[in-house]
């Protein structure tokens, strides 16, 4: 006892307090990157808007997540180590060479307890309020650490490269979109956010990476007006048709001259048998170009976002597609392109048809061969793939290499395919059950 009095002298107890105050620093290192790491930018962002200094500079160094791991890395590391080797000095003055375990015993003790675990629960708790708190000592750290992290991050490169590994200074582990997508998807799976939400989310999303080729009514399905055709009969098929905006062709039907609005046309009709100067002949002298609307037309790799920028810059909803050649491919308006975000949108004129989907009791679904991959993806949960095809009879028309008689039946990405109905050379109808 004699002798280990001697040895509690002014080194001793300086030794500690080292120990301890090294201690501390990990600890708000280890909390600093699990903070700034943890915390959410959106959060961080809204109260940098309310006047938060540390929330701004929280923004501003997680901006280079590398940089800023390399410096509380290199930081806490430091710590460790030199917090370590005091430890093992200390021991091995009081015990011996029995010491050096000792202070290994020890130091990992208090490391992973006060250094780790504590300082890290406590920042993924309250990550954003402990990400403004450090931001200011840590922006200072990152400013003082940054030519040996650079000089580190350098020489990683190097290394990686040698083994192959090729590694994006400007790349994000995962884009901002996987990352919505995951936490939607996370959510669902624990009941808090709703199917439809995130199909709404997700769709809005993806309308930068989609092309109007992809959900334009083909040119089989349009509804056209001959120039030619009397004013009696095209005033009954614009009456009979569920659409207000029908494109009009003269001599071919790819020579589309113009665009005809149900109500224009009506105004036009009731200015000449009812205006100030009535035609003799009523409606017969009616031409049908004078209340057309000059035809819109668009390329098949416009993106969906692009599109409806251009439909609310242009004011208009209607717009005819053409392939490279100019050739007449199909029709886009603005409700295709909002129905990709909100479902399908139906009113009181358009004509009521059986269910998109009509399960069996075999778990089999029966749907309409012109119904798109991604829509039938959307209700199923399923994913097959829409990368060579955007209906389900063109995809079946893509694996098969042919075109189908009805109930030939193909097994192909999970799902067994059978034919219930073609009509002339399209798929009219198919049964699908996943496998």
């Amino acid at each position: 006892m004699e002798e280990l009095i001697p040895m509690l002298d002014a080194t001793f107890w300086t030794t500690a307090a080292a120990i301890v105050v090294l201690l501390v620093l990990s600890a708000f290192f280890s909390g600093s990157e699990t903070a700034l790491t943890a915390s959410s930018r959106g959060k961080l962002k809204a109260q940098a808007e309310k006047g938060s200094r540390g929330a701004e500079r929280a923004l501003l160094i997680t901006e280079d997540n590398e940089r800023l791991i390399g410096s509380v890395l290199l930081g806490n590391n430091i710590v460790n180590i030199l917090s370590a080797a005091l430890a093992t000095s200390l021991f091995t003055r009081l015990f011996g060479e029995s010491g050096v375990a000792l202070a290994t015993l020890m130091m990992t003790a208090l490391v992973l307890i006060f250094a780790e675990v504590l300082p890290k629960t406590y920042a993924i708790t309250n990550a954003e309020r402990a990400a403004a708190m450090v931001s200011g000592p840590i922006k200072v750290i990152v400013t003082v650490f940054a030519p040996v992290v650079t000089a580190v991050r350098w020489f990683v490169r190097l290394v990686l490269a040698v083994f192959g590994v090729n590694v994006d200074p400007e790349g994000n582990i995962l884009a901002v979109r996987d990352e919505i997508a995951g936490a939607l998807s996370l959510g669902q799976s624990e009941g808090l956010v709703e199917k439809e939400d995130r199909d709404r989310i997700l769709g809005a999303l993806d309308l930068a990476e989609r092309t109007v080729e992809e959900i334009m009514r083909h040119r089989s399905e349009i509804r056209m007006l001959n120039v030619d055709t009397p004013p009696e009969t095209l005033l009954a098929e614009i009456l009979q048709s569920p659409h207000t905006r029908l494109p009009i062709w003269k001599d071919d039907p790819d020579n589309i001259v113009g665009v005809a609005h149900a109500k224009d046309v009506l105004r036009g009709m009731h200015k000449l048998m009812f205006g100030a100067a009535p035609a003799s002949n009523g409606i017969s002298d009616f031409n049908i170009l004078d209340v057309a609307m000059k035809p819109y037309f668009i390329p098949d790799t416009t993106t969906l976002d692009e599109q409806m920028r251009q439909f609310l810059r242009r004011r208009t909803h209607f717009a005819l597609v053409v392939d490279e050649y100019g050739s007449l491919e199909g029709l886009i308006t603005l409700e295709d392109i909002l129905e990709e975000i909100v479902g399908e949108i139906t009113d009181e004129f358009d004509p009521a048809g059986e269910a998109a989907l009509k399960p069996s009791e075999d778990g089999a679904y029966s749907i309409e061969g012109a119904m798109t991959i991604r829509d039938l993806n959307r209700a199923l949960d399923w994913t097959l793939p829409d990368d060579e095809a955007n209906t389900v009879a063109g995809l079946v028309i893509h694996e098969a290499q042919m075109i189908p008689t009805v109930g030939q039946v193909f097994s192909f990405h999970g799902f067994r395919f059978e034919v219930t109905a073609r009509k002339d050379n399209r798929i009219a109808k198919l049964k699908i059950k996943p496998l």
